[in-house]
């Protein structure tokens, strides 16, 4: 928990329900253990998808296709997401989603291993948010950077591993510690990284935040 979790309680009692078919497929969700966006990332998703108008987005991680719902219901008519998924069960799931959204024609799901698909994709995008293999962040980042167009938004989910990235690589479980050092990597790429400017937001499980600086910057 990143913060307090009266806290948390209470801006959940703020929010308001979705359609009927997304409060159904998080429901679902989360009742399989499908991992999908919380709350906080939802909401904040939402107002990014103001704020920038995105016409084009490629998203990390499709899951269930929930998340790809949540920013196509709130980004402008005339935006397309691309969404990459590679886990075989999840993919009929999203694609019959999308179906009973009635948004195939507005959300391309495209099979395959994320790093290999983003490096046969040609961009630009106005917004990527990265949602997949966390300990594979590190190595999308340079084909992300390449699809971006100057002046997109980078939104990097799950950065914060539940608070485990402030320990010392020996203080968490052996069979986390690849992903707890690539995503300390990530996070001070994103920070050091003279193309981007990053703001990293303990949201959810934590948010990172990032433009692609254009020639003025």
């Amino acid at each position: 928990m990143m913060i307090d979790e009266r806290i948390s309680t209470f801006l959940y009692s703020l929010e308001t329900p979705e359609c009927p078919l997304l409060e159904e497929i998080e429901q679902r969700a989360l009742e399989e253990r499908v991992p999908i966006i919380r709350k906080e990332t939802q909401s904040f998703l939402k107002v990014l998808m103001q704020i920038v108008s995105p016409r084009n987005i490629l998203e990390l991680g499709t899951a269930v296709g929930f998340s790809a719902l949540v920013m196509e219901r709130y980004a402008p008519e005339d935006c397309h997401i691309t969404t990459i998924e590679n886990y075989e069960k999840r993919i009929p799931v999203a694609r019959e989603n999308f179906r009973r959204a009635g948004k195939e024609d507005r959300i391309t799901l495209v099979e395959g291993d994320a790093l290999e698909v983003m490096q046969g994709l040609e961009g630009p995008f106005d917004l990527i948010f990265m949602d997949a293999a966390k300990a594979q962040y590190i190595y999308y980042l340079p084909e992300a950077l390449r699809l971006l167009r100057d002046g997109g938004v980078l939104v990097s989910d799950n950065v914060l591993q539940e608070g485990d990235i402030l320990e010392s690589r020996f203080a968490v479980e052996r069979r986390d510690r690849t992903i707890h050092k690539r995503m300390r990597e990530y996070l001070y790429q994103l920070k050091h990284d003279e193309r981007l400017l990053t703001s990293i937001l303990p949201l959810g499980d934590g948010l990172a935040v990032s433009v692609k600086k254009g020639s003025k910057l």
